[in-house]
């Protein structure tokens, strides 16, 4: 990212709006520049090389992440939308250094998103990586574009979900895990 050329543009877009040479506008097209080294840094990375993954040791049994915090940018209206992620996979013959799970949501949510993708990408990454029995993805988020402009309801919630391998087909598996998720 070009972030002389991303402070150029910012300038355009307040001078459609403000003045861009008033006090508190001054350092706004930098600051912007600067906060899309962060907002959209998911691009720089792939969680393919930053994820760790192990043999497993014999452990059969669901293994969960939730309450993983999430921040990402509407590609449509370019707000935020942000909320909570819940993980969980049944392991075969790896497992995944557990703080790499928050580091996945991290990577891809990073990015000009769709809840839906966001939601699919994470599931399909830990199929492809650990070739598990089955994983389970939900994402509940509140969307800015929802609430600050369109329909303006403040509180309404959207829940995502993916499930592959026995969370899809066994409705055992995925009644457990959506009944961890929710305690």
């Amino acid at each position: 990212m070009n972030n002389k050329e991303v402070e150029r543009l910012v300038k355009k877009i307040i001078q459609q709006i403000d003045d861009p040479d008033r006090e508190g506008l001054i350092d706004t097209p930098k600051r912007k520049a600067k906060s899309f080294e962060k907002l959209y840094g998911g691009y720089k990375k792939d969680p393919k090389k930053l994820i760790t993954v192990f043999d497993n040791e014999g452990y059969d049994e669901m293994i969960i992440c939730k309450y993983i915090d999430f921040y990402s940018t509407c590609e449509h209206h370019m707000l935020p939308f942000f909320g909570k992620v819940y993980i969980g996979y049944l392991p075969n013959d790896k497992i995944i250094g557990l703080s790499k799970l928050p580091r996945m949501v991290e990577i891809f949510s990073r990015r000009l998103q769709n809840q839906e993708r966001l939601t699919k990408q994470i599931a399909d990454t830990l199929n492809k990586l650990l070739k598990p029995k089955g994983v389970g993805v939900v994402i509940k988020a509140t969307h800015l574009c929802m609430k600050a402009r369109g329909v303006e309801k403040q509180n309404c919630e959207i829940t995502t979900s993916a499930f592959t391998g026995l969370f899809k087909s066994q409705l055992n598996t995925r009644s457990e895990f959506l009944n961890l998720i929710s305690h």
